[in-house]
């Protein structure tokens, strides 16, 4: 299924930075960014339900948002693109 993590930490202190790059590297592991703080990720149940984990580790819930969006397995019809920045297929082949 295809999820859209979106996020906003704040960096006003040096944790807060420390956060935000923890949030982008655990986002990274999981699918591809699209926006500053937008990742696209292609995940199982599995796979979502540590990602969730991994995030909720991090983030401060006092200070911090994150939204995550299931777009479910049918996404290639729920998805618009329009601009400059290509996205890849992530269910397809890895060759560039």
């Amino acid at each position: 299924m295809l999820v859209l993590v979106t996020y906003d930490v704040s960096t006003v202190n040096s944790s807060g930075q420390r956060r935000l790059r923890q949030v982008a590297k655990i986002c990274q592991n999981h699918g591809q960014r699209v926006q500053n703080s937008v990742f696209e990720c292609v995940v199982d149940a599995t796979q979502l339900a540590v990602l969730k984990i991994k995030l909720l580790e991090v983030i401060d819930q006092e200070r911090d948002s994150l939204r995550i969006y299931q777009l479910g397995n049918n996404y290639k019809n729920k998805v618009e693109h329009i601009g400059v920045k290509e996205s890849i297929d992530l269910e397809g082949p890895l060759i560039f």
